[in-house]
């Protein structure tokens, strides 16, 4: 799909407020972003020159986890957050594995529904992109669309990829997450990343808090410990929680230290 001007969109998306979703996308190479996003981004890759390698990773560590996913038996699968449609998407990865895979994506960046809508449009059935926030992950399950396309007596793939960094303490992270595992099946798996304030500067955090401090939801760094957390009740996958780059990926450390550190890992629902 191609980039979009603001006058393209409908009105309940604000160019001028810096949103997560297209800062992302900048990090990413994209052209869905605005001024207001890619300000607020150049902030943070102020203090985190490779920080464009660094959302690479973490994007790598998803799809890896949907190709161990789908290699074990998993054709349905809820990505949470999930930003804009960057190839390989979740749905390419699952079907070039189990061609029948069924995909629902959430997000509650106005524009990334849109523009999930319209890559999904030429697409027949089994994949759906829908408004969502994972705030409320009940208002996420019970939704009329992820029932149509999600059975939730069989395994699902629950993907709460740099996600629940942006969700705050008083918010429930804990909670987003606890939903999802009890509504999922025996045999289902939660993945999550999350930047992690083990082994980053403490300069490095204040600057990247400043940069998200006037975004949609600001970027909250939490330590192996509190990220562990998330895990209750689910058996983890090995290698564990994780750097992002180290899940399941080749052994290359990167030339230079990663400044901003992302972990990941997976859980199974026994």
């Amino acid at each position: 799909m191609a980039s979009m001007t603001s006058k393209d969109l409908p009105e309940e998306i604000d160019v001028n407020t810096p949103s997560p979703a297209r800062m992302y996308d900048y990090y990413l190479g994209g052209k869905d972003n605005f001024a207001a996003d890619r300000k607020a981004a150049e902030k943070a890759l102020s203090v985190v020159p490779n920080g464009k390698q660094v959302a690479w990773a973490n994007r790598r560590f998803l799809v890896r986890v949907v190709k161990h996913l789908a290699r074990n038996g998993i054709s349905q699968f809820i990505d949470l957050g999930t930003g804009i449609p960057t190839s390989p998407n979740v749905h390419e990865v699952a079907r070039s594995i189990n061609p029948g895979s069924r995909v629902v994506y959430v997000d509650n960046d106005p524009l990334v529904t849109v523009h999930s809508r319209a890559l999904l449009a030429d697409i027949d059935e089994g994949i759906a992109a829908i408004y969502g926030d994972i705030r409320y992950p009940r208002n996420i399950t019970l939704d009329a669309k992820v029932r149509e396309v999600i059975d939730f007596s069989l395994p699902v793939g629950v993907l709460f990829v740099a996600v629940l960094h942006f969700v705050t303490d008083a918010e429930g992270p804990c909670n987003s997450v606890a939903v999802f595992r009890d509504r999922i099946a025996p045999g289902s798996f939660i993945a999550i990343s999350h930047i992690t304030s083990d082994g980053t500067a403490p300069e490095v955090i204040a600057t990247i808090r400043d940069a998200y401090s006037q975004a949609r939801a600001p970027a909250i760094f939490r330590d192996r410990a509190e990220i562990g957390t998330f895990f209750a009740g689910l058996e983890m996958i090995r290698p564990g929680l994780v750097e992002v780059s180290d899940w399941r990926g080749n052994s290359r450390k990167p030339a230079n230290p990663l400044a901003l550190r992302f972990l990941g890992g997976l859980g199974k629902k026994p």
